[in-house]
C-alpha cells in the first residue's frame, strides 16, 4: 500500500469537535473567520482538526454524499475555516465521524450494530433523577456493512477533492461485540464461534480492518499525500501491520477523562518504536469529551505537553466549539503558555529518539483485549517512571539486543520461537525481569534457565508474607510485608533467594479470622518458597508485581524491582534525585551532535471523588491545578563523550557541570517548576 510523503506532523495542535444537535439555532452564525485564525496564532497553534461531519451525522459544508446541517447559517463553515487558516499557514486536517452517526442511524437501523447483550450500541442510562426515560446517546454502527463502509469513502472523497487538506481523521472505530445478522453471518462463514467473546472480537477487529483497508488503499491512491488516521480511543499494541493502514499515529489520552496520568507514557512508549509520526490527544476540558464551559487549568496543560514532548511524541489539546461558532479566547488564553514553550523547544525536539536502556514486553500484545493498556503494562511503566528509567514498550517484532534489559511483566507466556529469542538475548549480555506466569512455555515449565523449578499448585495463602534482606534493597523492612495477591510456588534449582515467602496463620474465613483483615504473619512458620531469585541475569518475581503495583500502590514493592535494577543494570544512563512523583527522560539528536536532559515536576492529585461516567458508573479524578517550583535538582548522564557546553534550552544560559572520574556528567538546577530541557551540545 503506498504511503504519503507528507511533512511531518507539527508540534503545536487542536482538535476541535464539533457535534450540533439539529435543535439548536443558528449553527456557525457568530464564526469569524479573522477572530478565529488570530485566537490560534496569539495561543502559538499551528495545525486544527476541523470538521466535516459530526457524530449527529450532519455535514458542515455543502455535501452531495451526506446532508448539510439543516440550522448551518454558513452554507460552506468548513470551507471558510479551511481558507482563513491556509492564509495563516496553519494546517487544517478534516474530521469524519464514522461509527456514531445519528442521521445515518435512523435513516438505516439496518446497519446499527446489536451488541452480544442484545441491545443497541452505545445505549447510555438516563439521569437518575428524571425519571425513566429513552437513553439520550449514540446509537453505533456496524461497519460489516458494504453501503456504510461506500458511504463513508465516499464522503472523505468529496472533502479531499473539495479541500486543500492535509489529512482526515475517522473518529469511532469500534469493536462493539456485534451480533447483528451480517456478523452472525460473517463469523459461522469464518468458522468463528458468535457465542465465544474472544471470537466476537476477532470478528470485529476483522471488520474495522476491511474498512480501514478499503478506505486508505483508496484514498492513498487518489489522493497520495494525504495523511490518515483512524481513532478508536487506544492505540492497541497489536504489532506493526496494525497500522499499515495509517499514515501517522494519535494517541487519544485525556487524563482527566478516564485515561489517568499513567496511560499516555505506556502508549507513547510504544507508538515511539513504530517508527511513525506520532502525537498525544489531551483536552482543555475539566472532565472529558463533549463538555461545554469546562477548563483545565494552564499548569496542568503545561506540564502535559511538557511530557509530550519529553517522550518524543507532538502535541494536541481538545477542544469544542460552541454551536454558534464563536471560538472561546479563555481556552487558548490556557493553552498558550503551553504552546509557547513547546513552540521555543522544537528545534530540540525534531528527530530527538530517547535514551531507553529497558524494555518492557507488552502483557497486552500477549493478550489481546480490552480497551486501555493492559495493567501490567502499566503498573511495569509507573515504576520505571517512578525510578526515572527511560524504557520502551515492545511487541514481539521489536529487537530485545538494543536494551540492556527486558522486562515480562506477569503474564508474557513464552512459546518456542520466544524462548529461542530470550536464550539469545541472555546469552549476548542482556538481563530479564520476569514476574508471575511470565515465562512459562505451553506445559506449565519455565521456558528459560530461571534456576528455579516450580511447584504443583499457587501458594494457599492469600494474602501472604515476604522477608526480603538489605542486599535485595537497602529499604527493605527487617520483618515481613504482606502482598495482596496470589504468587507462584516456587524452588531455587541454582538460582540466588533474595526474598522468600512466608504464610500467614491461615486465611481469613467464617471459620476462623483475626483483626480487622488478614491474619498476620507466622513467625515460627517454614519459607513456602522463593519470591525473589535471580540467575545468570536472569530475575523472577513470584508476584504479579506490576498489576498489584497499580492497584495498590505499596511502595515496597518498587523497591523490590528497584532493588533487581540495580543490580542487573548498575550505573544507568540518566539518575535524578527529583520525587518519585517527578519525571525525567533522556534524549538524543544524532543529527545536532547533543542530548537533551527533560526534568519534570507536576504530581496529580486527586480532587474529583465521585465523577459519574457515560454508563453510570463513578470514578475519582486526577487533576494538577498550581505546580509548585522545587529545587535545588540534581542529575547525573552517562554520554558518549565529554560536552563542549551545557545550557538551558529556553532561556539559552549555560549549566556549570563537573564530570566524574567515571565519566559521568552532573548538574544542579537551583530551580525547576513544571519542567526543564538541559542540552549537553557535542556529547
Amino acid at each position: 500500500m503506498p504511503k504519503i510523503t507528507n511533512k511531518p506532523l507539527r508540534y503545536r495542535q487542536i482538535h476541535l469537535d464539533f457535534h450540533t444537535s439539529e435543535h439548536i439555532p443558528g449553527i456557525g452564525a457568530e464564526f469569524d473567520p479573522d477572530a478565529f485564525v488570530s485566537t490560534l496564532k496569539a495561543a502559538h497553534v499551528d495545525s486544527i482538526t476541523i470538521f466535516a461531519k459530526c457524530h449527529h451525522g450532519w455535514s458542515y459544508y455543502p455535501t452531495k454524499v451526506g446532508k448539510p446541517h439543516p440550522q448551518l447559517a454558513r452554507p460552506d463553515l468548513l470551507g471558510d475555516m479551511v481558507k482563513a487558516l491556509a492564509a495563516a499557514d496553519i494546517d487544517s486536517p478534516i474530521y469524519i465521524s464514522v461509527q456514531w452517526d445519528e442521521l445515518t442511524a435512523r435513516e438505516h437501523p439496518e446497519w446499527r450494530a446489536m451488541s452480544a447483550s442484545n441491545r443497541y450500541q452505545h445505549d447510555r442510562p438516563a439521569d437518575p433523577s428524571a425519571g425513566k426515560q429513552l437513553s439520550p446517546a449514540w446509537h453505533t454502527l456496524c461497519l460489516n456493512h458494504a453501503g456504510l463502509r461506500h458511504y463513508i469513502l465516499d464522503q472523505a472523497r468529496e472533502v479531499a477533492e473539495s479541500y486543500p487538506t492535509q489529512g482526515l481523521f475517522f473518529d469511532i472505530i469500534l469493536t462493539p461485540d456485534c451480533v447483528c445478522p451480517a456478523c452472525i453471518e460473517r463469523m459461522q462463514c469464518n468458522g468463528l464461534d458468535p457465542e465465544n467473546p474472544a471470537d466476537r472480537l476477532k470478528n470485529d477487529e476483522a471488520v474495522n480492518e476491511q474498512f480501514r483497508r478499503e478506505t486508505s488503499e483508496a484514498l492513498f491512491e487518489e489522493f497520495p499525500n494525504l495523511r490518515v488516521f483512524y481513532n478508536c480511543g487506544h492505540i492497541h499494541k497489536h504489532g506493526p501491520e496494525r497500522f499499515a493502514t495509517y499514515s501517522h499515529l494519535e494517541l487519544e489520552s485525556l487524563p482527566t477523562g478516564g485515561w489517568g496520568y499513567d496511560h499516555f507514557p505506556s502508549s507513547a512508549r510504544y507508538a515511539a518504536t513504530l517508527g511513525m509520526d506520532f502525537l498525544a490527544h489531551t483536552g482543555k476540558f475539566h472532565t472529558s469529551w463533549g463538555e461545554f464551559g469546562g477548563f483545565k487549568h494552564p499548569d496542568a496543560l503545561e506540564y502535559e505537553c511538557a511530557q509530550m514532548i519529553a517522550l518524543g511524541s507532538k502535541c494536541l489539546v481538545g477542544d469544542q466549539l460552541h454551536p454558534n461558532g464563536a471560538i472561546n479566547p479563555d481556552t487558548y488564553a490556557s493553552i498558550a503558555p503551553a504552546y509557547h514553550r513547546v513552540e521555543k523547544l522544537e528545534p530540540f525536539l525534531e528527530g530527538a529518539k530517547q535514551v531507553s536502556e529497558i524494555a518492557i514486553l507488552s502483557a497486552e500484545h500477549m493478550n489481546p483485549t480490552g480497551a486501555r493498556n493492559h495493567p501490567s503494562d502499566d503498573g511495569a511503566a509507573q515504576v520505571l517512571q517512578e525510578l526515572k528509567r527511560p524504557f520502551d514498550v515492545l511487541d514481539l517484532s521489536g529487537r530485545f539486543e538494543q536494551y540492556r534489559l527486558l522486562i515480562l511483566p506477569d503474564e508474557i507466556p513464552v512459546d518456542a520461537a520466544l524462548a529461542a529469542r530470550l536464550k539469545s538475548y541472555l546469552a549476548g549480555g542482556g538481563r530479564i525481569i520476569a514476574s508471575w506466569h511470565s515465562g512459562l512455555d505451553e506445559d506449565g515449565g519455565f521456558a528459560i534457565d530461571f534456576g528455579i523449578e516450580r511447584g504443583p499448585a499457587p501458594v494457599a495463602f492469600w494474602p501472604s508474607y515476604v522477608k526480603a534482606g538489605k542486599d535485595l534493597d537497602p529499604s527493605m523492612p527487617e520483618t515481613a510485608f504482606v502482598f495482596y495477591e496470589e504468587a507462584e510456588t516456587v524452588r531455587s534449582v541454582g538460582a540466588t533467594v533474595l526474598a522468600g515467602i512466608f504464610p500467614s496463620y491461615f486465611n481469613r474465613s467464617y471459620k476462623h479470622f483475626c483483626s480487622h483483615q488478614h491474619a498476620p504473619d507466622d513467625p515460627d512458620a517454614d519459607m513456602l518458597g522463593a519470591a525473589v531469585t535471580v540467575n545468570k541475569g536472569a530475575a523472577y518475581i513470584a508476584y504479579p508485581i506490576f498489576r498489584l503495583y497499580r492497584a495498590m500502590g505499596q511502595p515496597l514493592y518498587k523497591y523490590v524491582l528497584r532493588g533487581l535494577l540495580d543490580r542487573l543494570v548498575p550505573n544507568p544512563a540518566m539518575v535524578t534525585d527529583l520525587p518519585s512523583s517527578g519525571r525525567a527522560t533522556l534524549t538524543r539528536q544524532i543529527e545536532h551532535d547533543r542530548h537533551i536532559l527533560h526534568l519534570l515536576y507536576g504530581p496529580p492529585q486527586i480532587r474529583g471523588k465521585d465523577v459519574r461516567g457515560d454508563d453510570g458508573s463513578t470514578r475519582i479524578m486526577e487533576m494538577i491545578e498550581d505546580i509548585p517550583a522545587i529545587g535545588p535538582v540534581k542529575a547525573t548522564v552517562r554520554l558518549p563523550a565529554k560536552p563542549k557546553r551545557v545550557f538551558d534550552a529556553m532561556t539559552g544560559e549555560d549549566v556549570a557541570w563537573n564530570a566524574g572520574d567515571d565519566g559521568a556528567i552532573s548538574i544542579t538546577l537551583p530551580r525547576l517548576r513544571i519542567h526543564s530541557a538541559v542540552v549537553f551540545e557535542g556529547a
